[in-house]
């Protein structure tokens, strides 16, 4: 089992609101949706492959809220997908209620709980979004795989996929490709 990090980042590393310009506006954020013309069916048969055939979705608790959120009120073709995963749901109050099916709270030590998931989950774990999280499991080497989809763009501002930290990380190249639209799909491994 495996964590795997699956994240639209800019060229200079912003990771927010790929989505939708309504996604996340904290901190003034305007350039909300910079991802969402990008339609390559290369970006969904890496993201599958990335995952695995059998899986377990690793959210931060805002994450959780607005994409099962958006999926659920718009339908599509992630809404069945997303409700039919296990869920994991990264809050710092135990007591909060998931509404949507399959999902667990996981409070407290969240790098702890999260080394347990890895023993207890079938099939890898998958994080999308969730940049406090990832960020809070990076110095624990709990990010097992990184697949970006990096996106020939600059934003200037926004949140960063990484911390801004002094800690040194080193990861290696799995793969790389090219979608038509220049954009960069990476999958990195930790080492």
């Amino acid at each position: 089992m495996a964590v795997i990090v699956v994240n639209h980042v800019s060229l200079d590393g912003v990771m927010q609101a790929p989505g939708r310009a309504d996604e996340d506006t904290r901190g003034g954020f305007t350039h909300g949706g910079w991802a969402a013309s990008a339609d390559d069916p290369k970006m969904g048969e890496a993201m599958g492959v990335a995952m695995g055939g059998q899986f377990a979705w690793l959210f931060g608790h805002r994450t959780y809220n607005d994409l099962l959120g958006h999926w659920n009120e718009v339908g599509g073709p992630f809404k069945d997908g997303l409700n039919n995963v296990p869920k994991y749901v990264a809050t710092s109050d135990p007591t909060t209620e998931l509404p949507w099916p399959n999902s667990s709270v996981v409070s407290g030590d969240v790098p702890a709980a999260v080394t347990a998931l890895r023993a207890e989950v079938d099939g890898n774990v998958v994080i999308m979004g969730s940049g406090e999280l990832v960020q809070s499991l990076l110095p624990h080497g709990l990010v097992d795989e990184m697949l970006l989809m990096i996106h020939p763009v600059t934003l200037g501002r926004g949140r960063k996929l990484f911390p801004l930290d002094d800690a040194l990380r080193h990861f290696a190249l799995e793969s790389a490709e090219t979608t038509d639209d220049g954009i960069l799909l990476v999958k990195y491994r930790g080492k």
